[in-house]
């Protein structure tokens, strides 16, 4: 029987408790296929751990992380704690060093979602945007100084390499390649980034060369905001760089109904390191502990993990239970304007899951 290794780090808030429903998921998954099975391992990381320790996480536990197929992360904040503290405390901490450099945020409207956007279908919005995941913005080169004087200086330098940016536009290309419609849109803001961002163009168009059955076209990304409102079947594929794609899938997931069902995949391709796998929305401390938050982003990165560990079958024998369950307004949660508890709609995932006849 095969066997897949996998950390769990629930993190702070609601990722404590779509977690803990992931990896009831995950051991149905197990079960239905009868061909594999999970050797789960929790780490108690994230804001309690800083109270008492003073890091998020202990600096040599990254090389045990190392020896795991796949991580499955829940969420890190806290009201108390500085939310750069946190990202770069536990998140960023595992992604930059597993270079897990390709974020991917599938984004469609599940059965049984309502999209704010009036008169658009399920088929009209059905898009992958692919996220620069190891650089940009999020590089971490910058500082302060003359702290507390009048002429403080703080900088954030966006950090854009050749490496960096082939790497991942050759990763869109290829991911839109494997789907039907075989369409990327590149987004910029080369009009007033006129270095890195041209940058970004420039190589954009060098490697569409090798992808000529992929049509592609590009977007300033303000007037990309207006594309997905106004003519979201126009898109497929989407690569921004760190923080463009970080704020057009928090669009994204409000425009297929709720930020609650959005997955996203931390990605190292070349499989040197552990990929990571999540869902998008954060710790929610206003709900955390009222047994409401909506595990189905967590269900959906789940997905997306088995895909990643081979097992296609079973990744798509979670989705399918997925759309049964967001089918059935009564196990919508509150986020999608209905009264399901978490636990409730994990057991439905988890009977769709062994009741499965594909």
């Amino acid at each position: 029987m095969r066997e897949h290794r996998i950390a769990a780090i629930p993190g702070d808030g609601i990722g404590v408790e779509v977690v803990r429903a992931g990896l009831q998921a995950l051991d149905a998954v197990a079960q239905r296929d009868g061909g594999f099975r999970f050797a789960v391992k929790a780490f108690d990381w994230g804001s309690d751990h800083y109270k008492l320790h003073g890091v998020f996480m202990p600096a040599d536990r990254l090389d045990e992380l190392k020896r795991f197929d796949a991580i499955l992360f829940g969420a890190v904040g806290a009201p108390d704690v500085p939310d750069h503290l946190t990202l770069w405390g536990l998140r960023l901490a595992i992604c930059q060093p597993f270079d897990q450099y390709a974020n991917i945020r599938p984004t469609r409207i599940l059965p049984g979602i309502r999209t704010p956007l009036e008169g658009i279908s399920a088929a009209d919005l059905d898009w992958m945007i692919v996220r620069e995941n190891s650089e940009g913005e999020y590089a971490g080169q910058g500082g302060r100084s003359h702290k507390g004087l009048p002429e403080e200086v703080a900088t954030e330098v966006a950090i854009f390499t050749r490496a960096g940016v082939t790497r991942i536009m050759r990763f869109a290309f290829e991911t839109a390649q494997k789907r039907p419609r075989r369409k990327l849109t590149v987004v910029t803001k080369s009009n007033a980034q006129r270095y890195g961002l041209v940058l970004w163009d420039e190589i954009a168009a060098e490697v569409a060369a090798d992808f000529p059955d992929v049509s592609w076209d590009k977007m300033l990304v303000d007037a990309m905001t207006i594309r997905m409102v106004m003519h979201p079947a126009s898109l497929d594929t989407i690569v921004a760089t760190n923080l463009h794609a970080d704020i057009l899938s928090d669009l994204a997931a409000a425009l297929a109904g709720s930020i609650g069902i959005a997955p996203t995949a931390n990605l190292n391709p070349e499989g040197r390191f552990p990929s990571m796998f999540e869902p998008i929305h954060g710790s929610a401390f206003d709900i955390t502990g009222k047994g409401i938050a909506n595990p189905i982003g967590t269900f959906w990165s789940a997905s997306l993990m088995l895909e990643h560990l081979g097992e296609t079958a079973a990744a798509e024998r979670l989705m399918r239970a997925i759309e049964r369950v967001t089918g059935d307004p009564a196990l919508h949660t509150p986020d999608l304007g209905g009264t399901a508890t978490t636990s409730q709609v994990t057991d439905g995932v988890v009977q769709a899951v062994l009741g499965d006849n594909l």
